[in-house]
């Protein structure tokens, strides 16, 4: 049978820690991804409180080639049975601007962190996820830009992200890798990526945990989908 390892990068604070508590509510041992040991083991804490099984954590910064390197060295070490990862951790970006007096810094500084720095650590630990016939999950946003919210340097970094997610899925299907990448929209959620932002249609931690808890041990095939779990809410 086999092992149920998901590795949750962010995972010390936000969607992040709801998804490994939810995760680690329906069976699933999980190992935290963070940058800093202090918020990492305050949050192992929290989460074996609530009878969680964390497995450790592993100190990842998505900006750093090098940690990002580390990180996959150890966990093909330490955790050989890893079956799913959660490329959850990100950067907001300056979400306080029009695309006009957008720092082009900030545009090659959100990039490194959600494109390029998830990108490295999915190539490194793709053969053993394949040797798992294991699965990928992206926390993302839509490419279709909405009307109502659209910072640029993140927007654009997640598009990425999802096309990265979109040519995997293809090259997987049609090479027969038994490896499965998909994406997954929370939705509008209360974190402090968003300074903490409570709007109509925004849902807390708890509940986008525990439905991407749902999602992922639903049993079904959802290489290349993009799933919305909450979509973004017309505003009046």
């Amino acid at each position: 049978m086999k092992e149920k390892i998901a590795f949750v990068t962010g995972a010390n604070k936000g969607i992040g820690f709801g998804i490994a508590k939810h995760l680690g509510q329906s069976g699933w041992q999980v190992i935290i991804g963070a940058r800093d040991e202090q918020r990492a083991e305050k949050a192992i804490s929290e989460l074996k409180s609530a009878g969680i099984d964390v497995l450790g954590w592993v100190n990842i910064e998505l900006r750093d080639l090098a940690s990002i390197e580390q990180a996959a060295k150890e966990i093909q070490k330490k955790y050989a049975g890893l079956s799913l990862l959660v490329n959850n951790a990100g950067i907001p970006g300056d979400m306080s601007v029009d695309t006009e007096h957008t720092e082009l810094s900030d545009i090659k500084e959100t990039l490194d962190v959600n494109f390029v720095g998830t990108f490295v650590l999915t190539k490194a630990l793709i053969p053993l996820l394949t040797k798992n016939e294991g699965r990928i999950a992206n926390v993302t946003v839509p490419s279709e830009i909405s009307p109502y919210w659209h910072p640029l340097a993140y927007v654009a970094s997640k598009a990425a992200q999802n096309a990265m997610m979109g040519v995997m899925a293809i090259e997987l299907q049609q090479a027969g890798t038994p490896l499965e990448v998909f994406s997954i929209h929370p939705g509008p959620t209360t974190t402090d990526l968003n300074g903490n932002m409570t709007l109509p249609g925004f849902h807390d931690i708890e509940t986008v945990g525990e439905k991407f808890a749902e999602l992922i041990n639903d049993g079904q095939n959802h290489q290349g989908e993009f799933i919305e779990l909450y979509p973004i809410v017309k505003e009046d």
